[in-house]
C-alpha cells in the first residue's frame, strides 16, 4: 500500500488540474483496503474514491483521503451455453477490458469502446455511449464496507441503476470500495448500430458487422471527435443528455426539424445536449484557458492552464444559454468537487 501526504493529483484527473489531497492511499489489494477499513476512522465527508480521473472537476484541493485502488485482473468466473461472467479488477482500464471482451467473441459492452476510466468507475456512473449502458452488463459488485471493514457482493438491482446513475453516487457515497465487477457478457448477441453514425461509419469501411468492426467504427467516431486527454486535458462527455417528456420533444422538433430526439418509453425522450449547446453558439468557444471543444460541442477542455473555477463558469455559462434558448436544464456529467 502506497500512501503519501499533500499529494497532487495532477496527473490524476484528466483535466490536469493542479490540485492536492491530504492524504492519498494507493492498493492493488483487496486485503490492503479491508485492513485500512478496520485501522482508521475514514469519514465518509473526508473521502474520494479515485479511478481514472475522467470524471472528476476539481475546483479546490481535497481536505481528505483519496482512495485509488488498482487491483487488476480479468478471469471468465462462469459460463453456460448462452453467457459468460467475467470478473474485473476496478483498476482496469475500461477500454482494455472492451477489448479484451471483443476478442473473446463476447457481446455487451462493444459499443462502450474508447470510454475513458477504470472499471471500478463503470457501475458508479453507469457509463453509456451509442445506445449501450454499464448496466446492461454488470451482474454483480464486490467491495469493501469502508464502515463495516468487510467483503460485499451487491447485484445489479442493488446498485439501482438509472442514466448515467446508481445509488454509489447517492445513499451508497464513500461507503464502499469497489474491488471488482462481475459482468454478464452474451457468447451470442444482436449489435445496436442505429445510435449515432455507426452504421453509416461500417457501411464506409465495406459493411462488414462484427464485434471488431463495431469496436473499430466506435473509436474512429470517438477519435474523429473527441480530444486526446494527453493533447487537451478534458473529461469527456461533460454535461448529461437531458431527458424530457415525449410531447415537449415532439414539440422542439417541430420548430427545428435537425434536432436529434431518442424515444425512451413512450412518456419521454432523450435530448443531444451537445446539439443543443452547439445551436447556442458554444462550440469553440473560449472563456480564459477553459474551452468548449471546436468538433464537439459536449466537451470542455483545459486550453492551457485552466483552473477548476475557470471550467465551472464556463459550464455555468452555457446552462444558461441553452435553458434561455430552449428552456431546458443541462446537468453535469462530471462531478464536480
Amino acid at each position: 500500500m502506497r500512501i503519501e501526504e499533500n499529494f497532487n493529483l495532477r496527473a490524476y484527473n484528466t483535466f490536469a488540474l493542479d490540485c492536492r489531497c491530504r492524504y492519498f492511499i494507493e492498493s492493488d489489494s483487496e486485503e490492503e483496503l479491508l485492513e485500512l477499513a478496520s485501522s482508521y476512522d475514514l469519514e465518509p465527508d473526508k473521502i474520494l474514491l479515485l479511478g481514472g480521473g475522467s470524471n472528476f472537476l476539481f475546483t479546490e484541493d481535497f481536505d481528505g483521503t483519496v482512495i485509488y485502488p488498482t487491483i487488476g485482473g480479468i478471469a471468465v468466473v462462469r459460463e453456460d451455453e448462452e453467457s459468460v461472467w467475467v470478473k474485473a479488477g476496478a483498476g482496469v482500464v475500461w477500454d482494455d477490458f472492451v477489448a479484451w471482451s471483443v476478442e473473446h467473441g463476447f457481446f455487451g459492452v462493444e459499443n462502450l469502446s474508447l470510454i475513458p476510466g477504470h472499471v471500478g468507475a463503470a457501475p458508479v456512473q453507469n457509463l453509456g455511449a451509442y445506445g449501450m449502458e454499464a448496466a446492461d452488463a454488470v451482474y454483480e459488485v464486490e467491495a469493501v464496507d469502508i464502515q463495516g471493514a468487510c467483503r460485499v457482493t451487491l447485484s445489479a438491482a442493488d446498485c439501482c441503476f438509472g442514466y448515467r446513475d446508481s445509488i454509489f453516487k447517492h445513499q451508497w457515497k464513500n461507503k464502499y470500495i469497489i474491488t471488482s465487477v462481475v459482468f454478464r457478457l452474451k457468447k451470442r448477441g444482436e449489435f445496436r448500430l442505429d445510435y449515432g453514425s455507426i452504421r453509416a461509419e461500417l457501411e464506409k469501411a465495406g459493411g462488414d458487422v462484427s464485434l471488431q468492426s463495431v469496436r473499430k467504427a466506435v473509436i474512429r467516431i470517438r477519435r474523429s471527435k473527441l480530444p486526446d486527454v494527453e493533447e487537451m486535458p478534458n473529461a469527456g462527455s461533460f454535461f448529461k443528455n437531458p431527458v424530457v417528456p415525449l410531447r415537449v420533444a415532439e414539440e422542439m422538433k417541430r420548430e427545428a426539424p435537425d434536432m436529434p430526439v431518442y424515444p425512451l418509453d413512450g412518456e419521454s425522450a432523450k435530448l443531444a445536449a451537445g446539439w443543443l449547446i452547439e445551436q447556442a453558439g458554444w462550440k469553440g468557444k473560449t472563456l480564459g484557458q477553459a474551452g468548449v471543444h471546436d468538433r464537439q460541442a459536449l466537451v470542455l477542455v483545459n486550453r492551457g492552464n485552466a483552473t477548476g473555477l475557470e471550467i465551472t463558469r464556463l459550464a455555468n455559462e452555457i446552462k444558461k444559454s441553452v435553458f434561455m434558448r430552449y428552456n431546458v436544464w443541462l446537468e453535469p456529467e462530471v462531478n464536480i468537487l
